[in-house]
């Protein structure tokens, strides 16, 4: 049994201790929740890209034209960057890619001139369906089994384990 604390109060003494405990392969049980939710996914996106692959797609081209069909008005570009969680110029990029393929639109923002707002042309809805219905497909196949008061149950925890990185940990009391 490993001697690494799992919650509570921990002295420096214990603090200093864990890295020969992790170096020897011990772990708990947290620890191995957050090496689970990092694999999974990883494998999540590389399945869904193989297949999205066959259609000149990805994974990250389905997460901002899905951002741009879902955001509220305005669209605006910092809107969605700040949606997907990226940087500016990392969506900057993926947008120049999507213009060019003729999947998505920056028109002039009429409340500020620095602004554009992002739009899907038609040829990008009719792509993000056949990209959804590849991702749909995938996570229904994934999912098989689970009741839906599961799904549920991991929709919930994890909606909070998101909320906790979006807003600040809380506090661990030493």
């Amino acid at each position: 049994m490993s001697n690494i604390p799992k919650t509570g109060k921990q002295t420096s003494q214990e603090d200093a201790s864990r890295f020969p405990n992790y170096r020897e392969g011990n772990t708990t049980s947290e620890i191995r929740f957050t090496i689970y939710m990092v694999l999974a996914a990883r494998r999540w996106r590389g399945l869904l890209d193989e297949h999205l692959r066959r259609i000149n797609q990805s994974s990250a081209r389905m997460e901002a034209m899905a951002a741009i069909m879902n955001a509220p008005e305005p669209k605006a570009q910092v809107n969605i960057a700040r949606r997907l969680r990226i940087e500016g110029p990392t969506l900057t990029r993926m947008l120049d890619t999507l213009e060019k393929d003729g999947l998505v639109k920056r028109l002039p923002d009429p409340r500020d001139r620095r602004t554009k707002q992002l739009r899907l042309t038609e040829k990008g809805e009719a792509a993000l369906e056949d990209i959804l219905g590849i991702a749909d497909d995938l996570r229904m196949r994934l999912l098989q089994g689970y009741s839906e008061e599961q799904v549920e149950m991991f929709n919930t925890f994890f909606e909070e384990i998101l909320d906790r990185l979006d807003h600040g940990l809380p506090a661990i009391e030493r």
